[in-house]
């Protein structure tokens, strides 16, 4: 029988600079102080960007960009949101993993973001959320 355990995730004393500026950015694409527009975002992301969504299903970076320039084009307005249990690793140099649990709502998802630091800015390179709960309490 498999036995499940959560992960012990710590993120390195060294990291922890890169740990509050990137929890600053978190969950992409919902702070406006970064941008709101279509330009804004593809500032913020890699050439190479794609994302996974909470259904699985994969997203290039031109239909992101499209759904963010409709999203805040309208009234859309976001359930409210709590991030927590932020860890960072350095996956190489400059190239970090940041990871959180997002809920929005009654939902409940788990949040990973590929980070690249290029001549001073954070470039998001890839992102995927995953469902853990939709329903009931924490």
């Amino acid at each position: 029988m498999f036995s499940y355990s959560e992960p012990t995730l710590v993120t390195d004393p060294a990291l922890l600079a890169v740990l509050e500026e990137l929890r600053a950015r978190e969950p992409i694409f919902h702070h406006p102080e970064f941008g709101t527009r279509r330009s804004d975002f593809d500032r913020m992301m890699a050439r190479e960007f794609w994302e996974v969504g909470a259904s699985g299903r994969r997203y290039s970076r031109e239909s992101i960009l499209d759904e963010l320039e409709r999203r805040y084009a309208g009234d859309d307005v976001d359930a409210p949101m709590e991030a927590t249990d932020f860890h960072c690793r350095r996956l190489a140099d400059e190239v970090y993993l940041l990871t959180y649990t997002l809920f929005q709502g009654k939902r409940k998802t788990r949040r990973a973001t590929i980070w690249q630091r290029i001549d001073a800015e954070w470039m998001i390179v890839f992102h995927q959320g995953t469902i853990v709960q939709s329903e009931g309490a924490r």
